[in-house]
């Protein structure tokens, strides 16, 4: 189960501000950048087909702490809501394996490994975090791949 986390207030880089944000980034540490795309390749892949939460969320957290940590000057910190990062840092501190930023942000996401420990988490979260721009969405990933079209 994935848990989507918004925070309403925000709106992510896009169009003529991401481009200007990557042009204005140092470029990427080329090391770090194939540790990360090996983590991916050789970690988290495999372990989708395994179904093995832990090492998937050990691979994205090593991807999130490098983008979001490259990505820091733009959007002010790790992640881009203030709101969302609070989120994530309970969720991670409860032992949650796998949670991240989408993208620019500011939407957050947690995995799960069951509808259950999703809705208890949720439940919990929606108890401690009542900011009203907040918003929340527990669903299932999609496992259909992309369609490309000419």
């Amino acid at each position: 189960r994935v848990l989507l986390i918004f925070d309403h207030q925000h709106i992510g880089v896009h169009g003529e501000q991401e481009k200007h944000a990557f042009a204005s980034l140092k470029e990427a540490d080329l090391q770090r950048t194939q540790q990360v795309c090996q983590a991916v390749l050789m970690q988290a892949l495999p372990a989708l087909e395994e179904q093995d939460l832990k090492t998937f969320g050990q691979a994205i957290a090593s991807l999130q702490a490098y983008t979001g940590d490259y990505f820091s000057p733009i959007q002010g910190g790790r992640y881009a809501s203030q709101l969302v990062s609070e989120v994530l840092n309970d969720l991670v501190e409860g032992g949650v394996l796998c949670a991240g930023q989408s993208s620019w942000g500011p939407t957050g996401f947690a995995i799960f490994e069951s509808q259950a420990v999703a809705e208890q988490h949720l439940k919990g979260l929606q108890s401690r975090f009542t900011a009203k721009s907040l918003g929340w969405l527990l669903c299932g990933a999609s496992n259909v791949g992309a369609t490309v079209s000419s």
